[in-house]
């Protein structure tokens, strides 16, 4: 990537030869170009919110940012492209969504996350920092940012305007108002889920912002609530990109021995599935992890998995997460351990899994979604 501080090499995590997508797009480009151009004064706290894989804490390593991220993939990659053009440990500070935002803003630079909901959810945690002296810039593609956009920065910061577009980029600028009056966060949202749905029905749901189906129960978790196995005592369970926890609390619930470990790659993700299952008094016990999947789980530890991936990076449409949910899964289970997988039907797990495990069954199908079970042999 060419910026104004120089040419950075940067990488995705985990780092993939074969994968064309890049680590930087237009937006980034643009957002450092017009801090350049305008002479921004960078010398205060710096922070970047939603930076997609460390592009612009990288380039911007000298002023010493805070990054904010959902995303433990995020993380690692910030790590490897800091390490990767020598900046100091600690040079830039790595938060979490989850973490309390500093205490003062100078300059707030945020890349449009695809989520509104989590961009309300920052904004509002990072308002009372914020100063009639900031310097307030968003940036994002021009298909990411909408009216809804704009006027969630102006509900909860101020004024708010957009620039010309720039190689389908376009950037956001706010003029803080300390005076506004600033609604309250309305994240977590909780709400209950419908009876008909297996063990989970009427359990409470804990939803942090920006987590799949806030609001209410999509219906490819129903479909694969209503068809979870039965059976088994004492096992070791993975949900596996657990989201808000409603499957792994449901695969708990049935089966009060079972020990079960969520996983998911968002902090977000894992806060709500970890708050889902302490509201339903779930016996047994759980481990809540944030990480790339189920690396660091050892190999043949693990009775059955529970996944539901997703088949988005960002704005891009690719396998590449299920494949290496999959490939996971399998390291992980011990043999006549079972992988099932929810999704949709024109996705062709079924191929992938019969590729990995030499099997796959189909267990039940709509005409929207199927769920599948691959056997370690």
């Amino acid at each position: 990537m060419t910026t104004p501080w120089g040419e950075l090499a940067l990488t995705r995590f985990p780092e993939d030869p074969r994968d064309r997508l890049r680590a930087w797009d237009a937006s980034d480009e643009y957002l450092l170009r017009y801090l350049a151009r305008e002479g921004v004064p960078l010398s205060g706290t710096v922070v970047v919110v939603g930076d997609r894989w460390g592009a612009l804490v990288t380039a911007l390593a000298e002023h010493r940012p805070a990054q904010i991220t959902d995303s433990h993939l995020t993380q690692e990659a910030t790590r490897v492209n800091l390490a990767r053009h020598g900046v100091e440990p600690g040079a830039v500070r790595l938060l979490t969504t989850q973490d309390p935002p500093p205490g003062r803003v100078d300059v707030l630079l945020v890349r449009v996350p695809k989520s509104l909901a989590l961009l309300e959810d920052q904004l509002l945690r990072l308002a009372p920092a914020v100063h009639a002296g900031t310097v307030v810039v968003g940036t994002g593609m021009v298909k990411e940012i909408h009216t809804s956009t704009l006027r969630l920065f102006e509900r909860i910061l101020g004024p708010t305007r957009t620039s010309l577009a720039e190689k389908k980029a376009r950037l956001i600028f706010c003029t803080p108002d300390p005076a506004l009056e600033r609604p309250g966060n309305p994240w977590p949202y909780v709400y209950t889920l419908p009876d008909g749905i297996g063990p989970a029905a009427g359990c409470t749901v804990v939803n942090h912002a920006g987590v799949f189906c806030a609001d209410r129960l999509d219906i490819g978790t129903r479909f694969f609530l209503e068809h979870l196995p039965s059976g088994g005592s004492g096992r070791r369970v993975v949900d596996l990109g657990c989201g808000n926890g409603v499957v792994g609390t449901a695969a708990a619930l049935a089966d009060p021995a079972a020990e079960v470990l969520f996983v998911d790659e968002s902090f977000q993700a894992v806060a709500s599935a970890e708050a889902t299952y302490k509201a339903n008094g779930v016996p047994g016990h759980a481990e809540f992890r944030v990480g790339d999947g189920l690396a660091g789980v050892p190999a043949g530890s693990v009775d059955l998995v529970l996944n539901n991936p997703p088949f988005h990076s960002h704005q891009a449409t690719t396998d590449a997460t299920a494949w290496r949910m999959f490939t996971g899964a399998r390291r992980a289970l011990r043999p006549g351990g079972e992988l099932w997988v929810i999704g949709n039907r024109h996705l062709g797990y079924h191929v992938k899994l019969r590729k990995l495990f030499g099997n796959s069954r189909l267990v039940a199908s709509d005409p929207k979604f199927v769920v599948l079970k691959a056997v370690k042999r």
